[in-house]
């Protein structure tokens, strides 16, 4: 089958398409035929050989897949031949990741794509969904609390505004002036400006400071005196915090919900409700990646870059 992915790591350009023998489903899983795949940040530290693995080349970047259930394993049940599916993917270990034709996934990774969306935007929900929903789990936040997003028009940050909002939490998210209509539309309770003064603007409204803060733009001190004594600050991107008055500092790791398939359902759920909203840049063929990185690095990406077959 064909792959897109990385002889040796390095830029955009160190990626191509190579041939792989085609993987098949086994116990406990299924084997997806590819349709779409996102193109996230994270897809560049794979890309670039950031993350340890013991794995052979070509290194296969992607944690979004969205297609067709093509085969499935002798154990598995309530899955068939047929069903439409959109799937996380963890690159670097046995099950390799998203940019590949045939996917195979174990039970738990993969749910049905919402209905009435497109493949493509399928493949924009369960990373960054996943995520936003660790995010709000680890914080603790209750109806009423209050919740500063910064990166709100980011497609992460999209999905932690309208999940928040779902859950009656009060929440101040960022935005450029460029960028103010999509993060408006998203229902938060207040906009202040992206960058320098984003913590003294949610001071402004919320003097103790929020409850908790998503840093979905990896500003790190640039924002944290948004968050009161003793509150919660999520971190993306593994940084541990700065221990500042008594903040509760986590680093989220979407990998820990590889088979979180009650959560892969709510935001499935929540996609046919009108609650969330998928968002696709452009889509590509998956011969452009290195290309879909390229622009994704340059910015102002809003939404995902999806690639196709």
């Amino acid at each position: 089958m064909k792959v897109v992915g990385v002889a040796t790591f390095g830029g955009p350009g160190a990626l191509a398409v190579h041939e792989v023998p085609e993987p098949h489903a086994g116990h406990g899983t299924v084997r997806i035929r590819v349709q779409a795949f996102a193109v996230n940040p994270t897809d560049t530290g794979v890309r670039e050989g950031q993350r340890p693995t013991d794995t052979e080349p070509p290194y296969v970047p992607g944690m979004d897949a969205a297609g067709v259930i093509d085969e499935v394993g002798p154990d598995v049940s309530d899955w068939q031949v047929g069903d439409e599916v959109m799937a996380m993917a963890l690159p670097l270990t046995e099950h390799c990741g998203a940019y590949v034709e045939h996917l195979v996934a174990p039970v738990g990774s993969f749910t049905r794509t919402p209905a009435g969306t497109s493949i493509e935007e399928a493949a924009t929900v369960p990373m960054n969904g996943l995520t936003a929903l660790q995010i709000l789990a680890r914080s603790g936040l209750r109806a009423g609390d209050t919740l500063a997003v910064t990166g709100a028009a980011g497609l992460l940050g999209n999905y932690v505004v309208q999940l928040a909002k779902q859950r009656g939490i009060t929440v101040i998210a960022d935005a450029a002036p460029k960028d103010e209509e999509l993060v408006r539309s998203l229902g938060p309770d207040h906009v202040v400006p992206r960058g320098d003064g984003f913590a003294a603007a949610v001071r402004g409204l919320v003097p103790d400071g929020v409850d908790a803060l998503a840093d979905a733009a990896v500003q790190r001190e640039e924002v944290v005196e948004a968050v009161r004594d003793g509150g919660f600050f999520a971190d993306v991107r593994g940084w541990e915090g700065n221990g500042a008055r008594g903040i509760r500092f986590e680093r989220i790791m979407v990998f820990e919900e590889y088979t979180s398939f009650d959560l892969l359902e709510e935001l499935r759920q929540a996609v046919e409700d009108g609650i969330l909203t998928p968002r696709v840049a452009e889509v590509l063929p998956a011969s452009r990646a290195g290309e879909a990185h390229e622009r994704l690095a340059a910015g102002g990406t809003r939404g995902r870059f999806v690639l196709t077959w």
